[in-house]
């Protein structure tokens, strides 16, 4: 609810934004726990949802997947994928080249320089 909160979102419309968000992420049930009760895909799910809360038309996403666990990782870039055909554009860093593929433009980057900038049609 932090982000409505620095935005002026009243404390009702805060919470039922907060909920809404949470059940499309799947953590419903997760609403009243504390960081460390939570899974690495779950924490994950959570900054996402922090992400959406005030509904920007695009997301930064640094390694979305980077320490979790294949399965947890898919689930994350399935959001990111249903975000981006929601029209919020994913703007993703990453090291792997398998998630680099996967986007409509790849700009891979090499000490500080373009090395090559793709749009893939699709």
């Amino acid at each position: 609810m932090f982000p409505l909160m620095k935005a002026g979102v009243r404390g009702s419309e805060r919470r039922e934004r907060a909920q809404s968000l949470l059940s499309q992420m799947g953590l419903d049930d997760r609403m009243y726990h504390y960081p460390n009760m939570l899974s690495g895909g779950e924490q994950q799910r959570v900054a996402i949802a922090r992400s959406l809360a005030n509904d920007p038309t695009f997301i930064l996403a640094d390694e979305p997947t980077g320490n979790l666990p294949s399965e947890q990782g898919a689930e994350i870039l399935a959001i990111l994928d249903d975000l981006n055909r929601d029209g919020v554009t994913v703007i993703m860093v990453t090291h792997d080249d398998m998630l680099g593929e996967r986007g409509t433009r790849g700009v891979r980057l090499r000490d500080g320089e373009i090395e090559r900038d793709e749009r893939k049609s699709g």
